[in-house]
């Protein structure tokens, strides 16, 4: 796997994504299966309705990564899965400034430097209201899901999911978020 991510992520080999996108979606399908269940626990009325995503959003990788790699990763990953199962991506997120590899980091310096590293897309942010208004039935949360290649810490989800329940907020709608990955490290 720590091949496998070389070769893609710090490469450049885009051959990858769809090998890696497949993978990423047997773990949606796991997912979903869980949350299915969760639901039927404690509802089992409810059979007739099946837990879905209903937004994908990339970690979004700052302008000079996007120059040294030619393409995020994690939207390339994301855009694997939108195909595979008909879920809308959407760069709801920007980076703010640039925090060099994360990989060479202790946690503590993880995630101090998360700590501001994301905010809002406002060329996507009204397309995202008018989105939840058509696609998502008042009566239950948004359900969205972070993508990114590997989760070491969890301090950029974190720091993507903050952002993401603010504009959820910001919109009067609640919003579940998770998040899915290539890989733990």
């Amino acid at each position: 796997m720590r091949e496998w991510l070389g070769q893609y992520k710090y490469r450049g080999n885009e051959r990858y994504a769809p090998l890696l996108g497949l993978m990423l979606d047997r773990a949606y399908l796991t997912l979903k299966k869980e949350k299915q269940s969760a639901l039927l626990s404690r509802k089992p009325s409810i059979i007739h309705r099946s837990w879905s995503a209903d937004l994908l959003v990339p970690v979004p990788v700052s302008d000079s990564r996007l120059m040294e790699r030619g393409f995020n990763q994690a939207e390339r990953l994301a855009d694997v899965l939108s195909r595979c199962r008909k879920i809308p991506q959407l760069p709801l997120l920007i980076r703010t400034h640039h925090t060099g590899k994360q990989s060479f980091k202790s946690r503590a310096e993880r995630l101090a430097d998360m700590k501001h590293a994301f905010a809002e897309n406002p060329a996507v942010t009204a397309q995202f209201a008018d989105w939840m208004k058509r696609e998502v039935p008042l009566n239950r949360p948004v359900r969205i899901i972070i993508v990114d290649d590997i989760y070491t810490t969890g301090s950029t989800i974190r720091a993507c999911a903050e952002i993401i329940q603010q504009i959820g907020s910001d919109y009067g709608y609640a919003v579940e978020v998770y998040s899915l990955t290539w890989a733990r490290s």
